[in-house]
């Protein structure tokens, strides 16, 4: 029976890679017949490229003529998908998605799958918690399943939590699943930690669970660390190089702002690169994909949006400008590279600013305790959507729907028709298991800055990271064989990268309406503000996260930074702003925001700009009814509520026509929003807000 299924198995292989002398790699048949023959649960780990999927799409077709249903495939990005569906295809395997793209197709696929139709069913993690799947669905699912495949399975682990948390409820979908329905895990990047965690989520233990692991090193990966001084050479670099770069490729940003400034700098100096990140709307992904995989493009500057399960055999270089947060995650990025090919380049630019944004991401993803607590309060019997709960609980829409999920996960609340509904089970803050997960990030954190200063072999050192147990020396990498990339950077490149990073300007989008649930709050408002009351579209020096003049305002907003007045140079950049703003009329007069934080910062930039433009300096609003409440940022609701007549022009001399308004920072606007309705009502025809910084 074994040689029987392993001859049908390579008969698969073979047309699902296209060529008729193909074989198995190590380990693949050993899964395959792992799988098929023993129905067990296993959990391969091997490099990318090595052909993780065709052990799933070969297995598939085989159970299914032993009268097996369904494999269904959880996937966690849709760019992963839409190569899965394409490779299915190719070997003769009837693969359909269901997720937040397709939802005019959802009927038609679920009538396929009730004909029998359909061999694979990829679906997001977070679709098999949607309560209409998991009610509806899910039951007559996991009564026909033929096999369970979960790709990039790391996301299950302690390290992938924040990513997607709904990867941990997996483990209660393989807990339904009838003992004999074989289960597959796969991913390119887990240490020993990860694998047994994983292999606990499968639920078994190390000896339980198969485990297939191969080697990590990529020998087609020549890698390289090029140490620069700030971002401007990191650019100048790329501009002076990026064309000398074999093929097309990746260039990884750690930000959006970083991203999209990068590939408009690439573009306005005749390079062909479109940028692609989470905000990137899905059809341009799609489009840019498309792009990159037919070489029209030189490259995408992408954050980690694109990664896992992105499928260009001969994509020839990676270059990050910023080191990621851990080896791990390094390592999935570089292995887009030269999976098909003989040589590949990866060069990591590190910057100095590393640092501070793995901080701000490890942080922003934590459940925080009381945040915790005060959303379970709130909830009870009767369902509440995520924007009514938003107004009860003052916590943003995007840090709450993550809260919810881990909640979720953790038992404590469900996600039913109509909204979320508290489950009554009891919950309890896992500190303990949190510090754990921050102090293994902490140690990734270290890793990365140690790959970047060591002397020895760089594949090598991600090997070992990886706990690859085969890990030797690779022979190409910079410090095996000695620096292969240019150093040099050409003037006319310097200065145009220096021009780019001294662009300033970021519009200020006005708000329009009030928010859900204000009213409730005490606040006599709802739907659209006014139009006399409304302030103009604004203007900011730069966002926080800019590559340029995000670095000096990141310290002048520093944790712990002295207020102190504006430094002349960035008075200077403000001033040239507010010269090309293009405003329909100009400003009459300058008012100042209180500032209870740093008063000296905002009343300095207020009054420099009113002796340079010229313009009468009208003062600060003054603070009335005890001042704002609250925090800066927040829930909407709250946020409006904490503010609300709360701002004074008593006392200043406010005239009919535009007035500008001066701010040190705008995150959430409705403080600028609630200002600018008090100049309105005082008698000011505009309301032009400034600031230093936006976040965001």
């Amino acid at each position: 029976m074994t040689s029987g299924i392993r001859d049908s198995a390579l008969d698969a292989l073979r047309d699902l890679v296209g060529r008729g002398d193909a074989d198995f790699h190590d380990g693949q048949y050993e899964a395959i017949e792992a799988l098929v023959a023993g129905r067990r649960r296993a959990l391969v780990v091997q490099r990318t490229g090595w052909g993780k999927s065709a052990v799933y799409f070969v297995a598939t077709l085989l159970l299914r003529r032993q009268g097996a249903g369904p494999t269904v495939l959880v996937s966690p990005l849709l760019a992963l998908m839409r190569d899965q569906i394409a490779a299915a295809e190719r070997a003769g395997v009837r693969a359909v998605a269901i997720n937040s793209t397709n939802a005019h197709e959802w009927d038609d696929v679920l009538a396929q799958l009730d004909r029998d139709e359909v061999d694979v069913l990829l679906v997001s993690p977070e679709r098999l918690n949607n309560p209409a799947f998991r009610e509806q669905r899910l039951p007559t699912l996991v009564r026909r399943i033929g096999m369970l495949v979960v790709d990039e399975a790391h996301c299950i682990s302690d390290w992938g939590h924040d990513f997607r948390p709904d990867y941990r409820r997996l483990r209660d979908l393989i807990g339904q699943l009838p003992a004999e329905v074989p289960v597959l895990a796969t991913t390119a990047t887990a240490n020993s930690r990860v694998v047994a965690d994983v292999a606990e989520q499968l639920g078994g233990t190390d000896a339980e669970v198969l485990t297939i692991r191969g080697p990590l090193a990529r020998s087609s990966l020549r890698l390289g660390v090029l140490q620069l001084p700030n971002a401007a050479s990191r650019l100048a670099w790329l501009l002076s190089h990026l064309d000398d770069l074999p093929g097309s490729g990746i260039i990884y940003a750690l930000t959006v702002a970083a991203a999209v400034d990068t590939a408009r700098m690439l573009r306005e100096r005749g390079h062909d690169v479109r940028a692609y990140t989470g905000q990137t709307d899905a059809e341009e992904r799609e489009e840019s994909e498309g792009m990159l995989k037919r070489n029209e493009v030189k490259a995408l500057i992408a954050t980690s949006a694109l990664g896992m399960g992105f499928d260009k055999p001969d994509l020839g270089f990676v270059v990050h400008l910023g080191a990621p947060s851990s080896p791990v995650a390094y390592y999935q990025q570089v292995g887009r590279a030269g999976r098909a090919s003989e040589n590949a380049d990866v060069l990591l630019l590190p910057g100095v600013e590393d640092k501070d944004i793995w901080h701000y991401f490890a942080t922003a993803s934590m459940p925080d305790r009381e945040r915790a607590e005060r959303v379970i309060a709130a909830l009870g019997d009767v369902p509440i959507s995520t924007p009514a709960l938003e107004a009860l609980v003052d916590i943003r829409r995007t840090p709450l729907e993550l809260l919810l999920k881990v909640l979720d996960v953790d038992g404590a609340v469900r996600r039913v028709q109509g909204g979320w509904v508290a489950t009554g089970a009891g919950w309890t803050y896992d500190a303990e298991r949190y510090e754990r997960i921050a102090g293994e990030r902490r140690a990734e954190q270290q890793h990365m800055i140690e790959y970047q200063q060591t002397d020895g072999c760089r594949m090598e050192f991600l090997q070992r990271s990886l706990d690859d147990a085969t890990a030797a020396p690779c022979g190409r990498c910079d410090n095996c064989a000695g620096a292969w990339f240019p150093t040099g950077i050409g003037a006319d490149a310097g200065a145009a990268a220096s021009d780019a990073l001294d662009r300033v300007g970021v519009p200020i989008e006005p708000r329009k309406q009030w928010p859900t649930g204000a009213d409730r709050l005490g606040v006599p408002v709802k739907g659209r503000i006014d139009a006399e009351h409304q302030a103009a579209e604004g203007r900011a020096l730069a966002r926080l996260t800019d590559l340029g003049w995000g670095g000096p305002l990141r310290e002048i907003f520093a944790a712990g930074a002295a207020d102190a007045p504006v430094p002349p140079q960035v008075l200077a950049a403000c001033v040239r702003v507010l010269a090309g703003w293009g405003w329909a009329e100009r400003p009459v007069a300058v008012v100042g925001m209180p500032s209870r934080s740093r008063p000296r910062l905002v009343d300095s930039l207020a009054r420099g700009i009113a002796e340079i433009g010229k313009l009468p300096y009208l003062g600060e609003l003054g603070f009335a009814n005890g001042g704002p409440s609250g925090a800066p940022g927040g829930n909407s609701a709250f946020r409006v509520a904490g503010l609300w007549d709360r701002f004074s022009a008593e006392g200043l001399e406010v005239p009919e026509g535009p007035v500008l308004l001066v701010d040190d920072i705008a995150d959430s606007r409705w403080s600028l929003t609630v200002a600018a309705r008090t100049l309105r009502q005082a008698g000011a025809s505009a309301v032009l807000p400034f600031v230093l910084g936006l976040r965001g």
